[in-house]
């Protein structure tokens, strides 16, 4: 394992070594990007007047130093060191500029595709005053407005449910999963095969590193061009200290990410991609267990699909499904979302909302997209939906990436509030510009987009107030609730109660058939109330979306009793 950290610097090898302070920083004139990509920096000058370069690459290598000598303009003596502790000293130095791009690139670069501006100036103006002009109305007409309020968001409601209902029964038709079969893994050629970076960002995950080691130290792949980096916070010392003491490979390296705001996954992530020297790149959390064979896999579909792929996004699931019942729920959504949901997507050609994890990238493809937004915190979603702008195509293939399921409601609201607060953050980014996405990616997609992203935290929102309005009919007389609302909403209201949830148990209920987990399905029957969790975590998203917006609420994991063997 090497440890690109500044402490590092002090540790002896069969190479040169280089330290942070050995170099005269005076020297280095170019975009520390170039540095990092090109594998060298300037250290200092010999009383000779040679310029004394570190590079990873071979001290020997006249064409480099025949390069540098004639774009320095001076006589140059090369120094090996190790790539990766060279790449350390290169982030250490310049650990402002690293921690600066991996924020700001994209919002420098694109500021309209970027989640920093949580509103623009026309969606404040124009939210404020919708604001103003529902208020004025509502002290003329209150229940008028009501109603009007309660009927827009019962079609919302039930065209984002039946748009769910069409392409997931799209996707049951359709098996558009790219089938790698074992023959087809076993034909590789380790000797052809290109370096492949996996990132693993963490915080806080002492508790589960060694079993991170473990699973991915079970990877099919040769270890000579395999990179593991396990992002790690600045402050982040425990979990640091738990990963030195389980002993990981020497193509496991520790990747310090340089404070800096905001603190989350994309930002880490966005460090790795910087550092990184594969040509394709898989992103894992701490408590993944991929199947062996996933990376391998990924790269026969990558070839099928040729150079307009981008992403291959492999199936998630639950290693303690059968833990509680929140555990079953988790699992039962997650089943008809990968085997159902991104089979339709993908078969109608439609934008796919990225997982957060073993989403697998053409690096060069993946920095042309900017990288991860750091401020919008479901940047997975934010960057299918970016890719599929510029005629990107992200695929679905056979392998499973176990994790764990939530075992605990407050942890799967903090959970699920991110994640509806981030769905708000891509709609409205996207929202900024609705004609442009429309000509890039056609009225279809748009369709598709709007009823997804901007339609999920919608319903959910709609959810409570949807149950108690529903409630209240059965326990109040015909003839009060008709004095407020018109019947025409009552029959909308409960049209959404039956219908829409008669459809998402329909729908979770289709998981157990593919993956055989039947022994489940009994528990789709409790969608309902799996939805108020829901709905829970969508009002504290669109809270903090109003007040804290770049916030990432953590995740805890390593609460479960059992494990992934």
């Amino acid at each position: 394992m090497t440890d690109i950290t500044p402490t590092s610097r002090h540790r002896s090898t069969d190479r040169d070594t280089l330290r942070a302070d050995d170099v005269d920083v005076a020297l280095a004139v170019h975009d520390p990007a170039r540095y990092v990509a090109e594998d060298w920096i300037p250290v200092r000058r010999l009383p000779d007047g040679t310029l004394l370069v570190a590079t990873a690459h071979r001290a020997s290598d006249a064409s480099l130093r025949d390069g540098l000598e004639e774009e320095l303009a001076a006589p140059v003596e090369l120094l090996a060191v190790p790539e990766w502790e060279l790449k350390g000293v290169l982030v250490e130095l310049f650990s402002a500029h690293v921690a600066d791009r991996a924020a700001n690139a994209l919002f420098d670069r694109s500021p309209e595709l970027s989640a920093k501006v949580v509103f623009s100036r026309g969606q404040a103006i124009g939210g404020i005053a919708t604001l103003v002009v529902l208020a004025g109305l509502a002290v003329v007409w209150p229940w008028q407005v009501v109603t009007g309020l309660v009927a827009a968001i019962s079609v919302v409601f039930l065209a984002g449910t039946a748009f769910k209902f069409v392409v997931a029964m799209q996707g049951a038709r359709y098996d558009v999963v790219e089938r790698v079969t074992d023959s087809e893994v076993a034909s590789l050629r380790d000797d052809q095969l290109p370096v492949y970076t996996v990132l693993v960002p963490v915080f806080r995950e002492a508790n589960i590193v060694a079993q991170l080691i473990d699973n991915l130290g079970d990877l099919d792949y040769p270890v000579e061009k395999l990179e593991v980096l396990i992002l790690i916070e600045e402050e982040d010392l425990e979990t640091r200290h738990a990963i030195e003491s389980a002993s990981p490979p020497a193509h496991f390296h520790v990747v310090t990410v340089p404070r800096g705001h905001p603190q989350t996954k994309p930002r880490a992530c966005n460090v790795g991609l910087a550092l990184a020297s594969g040509d394709f790149l898989v992103i894992y959390d701490a408590e993944d267990t991929p199947d062996p064979d996933q990376l391998k896999k990924a790269l026969i579909a990558f070839e099928r699909g040729g150079a307009e792929t981008v992403c291959v996004q492999a199936a998630l699931n639950y290693f303690n499904a059968d833990e509680n019942a929140l555990t079953r729920m988790f699992t039962l959504e997650y089943s008809y979302w990968f085997d159902y949901m991104l089979a339709g997507l993908d078969h109608a050609d439609l934008p796919i909302p990225l997982g957060g994890t073993s989403n697998h990238f053409r690096v060069d493809a993946l920095r042309e997209l900017g990288g991860w937004d750091p401020y919008n915190v479901t940047e997975d979603a934010d960057l299918g939906i970016r890719a599929s702008a510029i005629g990107y195509r992200v695929g679905v293939i056979n392998s499973t990436t176990m994790e764990e399921a939530n075992t605990s409601m407050p942890n799967f609201v903090r959970q699920r509030s991110r994640w509806i607060k981030g769905y708000m953050q891509t709609t409205l980014v996207h929202a900024r510009r609705p004609l442009a996405l429309i000509r890039e990616i056609g009225i279809v997609r748009f369709a598709a987009f709007t009823l997804l992203i901007g339609g999920t935290p919608a319903i959910f929102l709609g959810v409570i107030p949807f149950y108690l309005l529903s409630a209240v009919t059965l326990f109040v007389s015909a003839s009060v609730i008709s004095a407020v609302f018109p019947p025409w909403l009552l029959v909308i209201c409960l049209l959404n109660f039956l219908v829409g949830n008669s459809i998402m148990v329909y729908l979770t209920m289709m998981g157990p058939f593919k993956r055989g987990t039947f022994h489940l399905m009994a528990w789709t029957l409790l969608n309902p109330v799996y939805w108020i969790l829901h709905s829970l975590a969508a009002y504290k998203g669109l809270w903090q979306l109003l007040t804290n917006p770049h916030y990432w609420e953590k995740t805890e994991h390593g609460l479960t009793q059992h494990t992934s063997a």
